[in-house]
């Protein structure tokens, strides 16, 4: 059969099993192994279980749970709470001050965590009904959450970038610092548009006091003094130097990523026992059984992906739709919108941990012989799965967002969202045109390459 002919029939029954409800692991697995049994010799199916062991024995992937416990010592405590309520203290006078703290807020979990749904939780659970209070529209609270949670994959430590940096053997060193100048332009980004938004919903919300007596609680004035706000910095101090720290030692040198990513694990176990008093196992216990379940979920599909992407080698399928989108001789930039195209339409149906490990084999090529910095484009790429993240009709965040705020309609989440996935699309213009925004730290840093 035609490589591309059986690369239609792969991608195709996949999506069908998917569809079907199974698990995202399973279906991959299920569709690998059925095609091993039907077009590959018969012993490849005794070699299943050690192609799933070989890829996944990377001391990279091992970074992944120590991070996700990382994440959840802080998230399932009351440290993302107080995280946000001290920067909502210190930014209250700023126009839609609020909303840029949730942005804030979202932005320094993320980077804790490295986890989207967790940021969404952890900060969405206090921000949204904090926002809604003081007059904010739902739409709009549940927007900025959304989209702030999705810097959990762009900001360092990032899960995703891990996965990355394996499938597309590049520096994970170099990945991760290349996140952070994209990741400020992010930040930078939701921000102006939460100060805009708030001031035209203020605005409304002004006219429709002196025209009809209807009052709002934007129109409300809060008020910290010094003493308030220099309080809740004592319990926020920590984590920042946790994240300092944890940065220092990455991109000094002084401790590999998983190293790294322990060590974290472990000063984040250390800071909540010493200043939030958990240090009990039975308050220890959530933690822990969030990791396992969460890294158990991950490190399958990883195994199953990996295994769907050697089959598609050994078919042949990804080398021929590799060479396919080579003889269409596109423009260089033309490729790069016809990848991120697919990219984008992947993303309505699959997690970005899939994505990754099903689209470079196929992709890569063809942007390395195009002269692209893979360092650069898995940056991009990062971006538009974010965009996926918050994207009907299946983007993750929106329904994590609607699980916590379950009174707030779908379809008000939906349009609240929309305006940040311009934003996105307009970042991913933005790096384009000055790709020196994700490349410039790295090579600072640790040289060019």
């Amino acid at each position: 059969m035609n490589p591309l002919t059986l690369g239609v029939l792969y991608g195709v029954v996949t999506l069908l099993v998917m569809f079907s409800g199974m698990p995202i692991a399973f279906a991959l697995g299920t569709v690998a192994t059925g095609f091993m049994y039907f077009l590959m010799p018969a012993a490849s199916l005794d070699t299943i279980t050690q192609n799933v062991y070989e890829e996944m024995a990377s001391i990279t992937l091992l970074s992944i749970p120590l991070f996700i416990l990382k994440g959840a010592a802080i998230g399932k405590s009351a440290a993302g709470r107080d995280l946000y309520s001290a920067i909502h203290a210190w930014l209250h006078k700023v126009p839609g001050g609020l909303g840029i703290a949730n942005v804030f807020a979202c932005a320094m979990f993320a980077a804790m965590a490295g986890s989207s749904p967790a940021t969404c939780s952890a900060i969405g659970s206090a921000g949204i009904p904090e926002m809604r209070r003081r007059g904010y529209s739902p739409g709009f609270a549940a927007g900025i959450i959304a989209a702030g949670g999705t810097l959990g994959i762009l900001l360092p430590p990032s899960i995703t970038m891990i996965l990355y940096a394996v499938a597309a053997e590049q520096s994970l060193g170099r990945l991760f610092l290349a996140g952070i100048g994209p990741g400020l332009l992010m930040v930078l980004l939701f921000s102006g548009y939460a100060v805009y938004r708030a001031r035209a919903e203020y605005t409304q919300a002004y006219r429709a006091y002196q025209q009809t007596g209807t009052h709002s609680a934007y129109l409300e004035q809060e008020h910290f003094t010094l003493a308030q706000k220099m309080e809740m910095l004592p319990r926020v101090l920590p984590f920042v130097i946790l994240l300092i720290g944890v940065m220092v030692a990455l991109y000094g040198g002084y401790a590999t990523p998983s190293e790294t990513a322990g060590l974290g694990a472990l000063l984040a176990m250390a800071l909540i026992a010493l200043v939030y008093r958990v240090w009990r196992p039975s308050e220890i216990a959530p933690f822990v059984t969030s990791t396992i379940k969460e890294s158990t979920m991950l490190l399958l599909i990883i195994g199953m992906s990996l295994l769907y992407s050697y089959v598609m080698s050994y078919l042949h399928i990804s080398q021929s739709a590799a060479q396919w989108v080579v003889d269409l001789h596109l423009d260089k930039w033309m490729l790069l919108c016809v990848i991120l195209l697919m990219v984008v339409v992947f993303g309505f149906f699959l997690p970005p941990v899939s994505i990754i490990l099903m689209m470079c084999p196929i992709i890569l090529p063809p942007l390395r012989a195009a002269g692209f910095d893979l360092v650069w484009f898995g940056i991009v790429m990062t971006i538009v799965m974010e965009m996926g993240l918050i994207h009907p009709p299946v983007g993750l965040n929106i329904f994590v967002i609607k699980n916590i705020a379950p009174d707030i309609p779908l379809k008000e989440i939906v349009w609240g969202v929309l305006p940040f996935l311009l934003l996105m699309l307009l970042a991913v213009v933005l790096l384009s045109l000055f790709p020196q925004i994700a490349t410039a730290f790295p090579d600072m840093i640790m040289g060019g390459q």
